[in-house]
């Protein structure tokens, strides 16, 4: 989902003329030698409230309340809206205070970490789609273990064609490795072919050394470990689309709580 479309061009102009006010008006009042971080603060404040509230419109799928699209359109205006009046906020490069360099840091990790997880949302539906029909994440596993034992059966029935078992040691000496479970999970996150190579190179050590009759079940595990390369991929692209809420969720839980914090201690010492 594209937070920039048609649909939201209307939404971005309106937030990037209140951000653009915003930042006038905070220009004229400091031109007069008056405050503006009270006003700045509320208004960061509350943005990051509303933001905080897409990780629970997410978990609330079931209950009516607007298009999913709708919501992570708004928070990527938001988002971005936040680092301009953050920017705004601190009027400086980076606070001086170490409470404040605490917040500054979140808030730029909760910032980071956000845009890696949109990146991710474009980015990877295409890499999954290459990797053939997307399987539905919690099946892997059961799809894994049912592609193991097929290739365990294969290797074996090679020994009743042949009367030798040397399709059958080899996988448990070789394959039965790469079968056991997802290997090479950077390299499929990278786009490389180590599996692919990996997998082709041992088919063809054993090749040479079989019968015809075994070379059938042969070609099964080659087309078990072509599928099984697919499947991998798909494990490790959808592994990491679920995993970056697991940084992103905490640190902006994390930011509030200070933010909160930080509202707090400026109203005490304010009086």
């Amino acid at each position: 989902m594209r937070a920039v479309n048609r649909n939201s061009l209307l939404v971005w102009g309106l937030t990037a003329g209140a951000v653009g006010a915003l930042l006038f008006w905070r220009h004229s009042v400091i031109t007069k030698l008056g405050a503006t971080a009270f006003v700045t603060g509320y208004i960061l404040f509350g943005l990051m409230v509303f933001l905080a509230l897409y990780n629970t419109r997410k978990k609330l799928s079931m209950v009516p309340l607007g298009r999913a699209s709708s919501w992570l359109t708004l928070h990527v205006i938001g988002g971005l809206a936040a680092l301009f009046i953050f920017a705004a906020h601190i009027g400086t490069f980076w606070p001086l205070g170490l409470a404040e360099q605490v917040l500054a840091t979140l808030f730029l990790l909760v910032s980071a970490s956000g845009a890696l997880g949109y990146y991710l949302q474009l980015w990877l539906p295409g890499r999954l789609a290459r990797r053939g029909p997307e399987m539905i994440y919690d099946r892997i596993p059961a799809e894994l273990a049912r592609m193991r034992a097929e290739a365990e059966a294969a290797a074996m029935a090679a020994a009743d064609v042949s009367g030798y078992d040397t399709l059958g040691r080899y996988y448990v000496e070789s394959l039965a490795w790469y079968f056991a479970r997802p290997r090479f999970s950077l390299n499929h996150l990278l786009g490389g072919r180590r599996p692919e190579v990996w997998l082709r190179r041992r088919l063809q050590t054993i090749d040479r050394l079989l019968s015809d009759g075994e070379r059938v079940h042969l070609k099964r595990l080659e087309e078990l470990g072509a599928a099984k390369t697919a499947l991998d991929a798909q494990y490790s692209l959808q592994t990491l689309l679920k995993s970056w809420p697991m940084v992103h969720v905490p640190l902006a839980s994390a930011l509030l709580f200070f933010a909160v914090w930080h509202l707090i201690v400026v109203h005490v010492y304010a009086r």
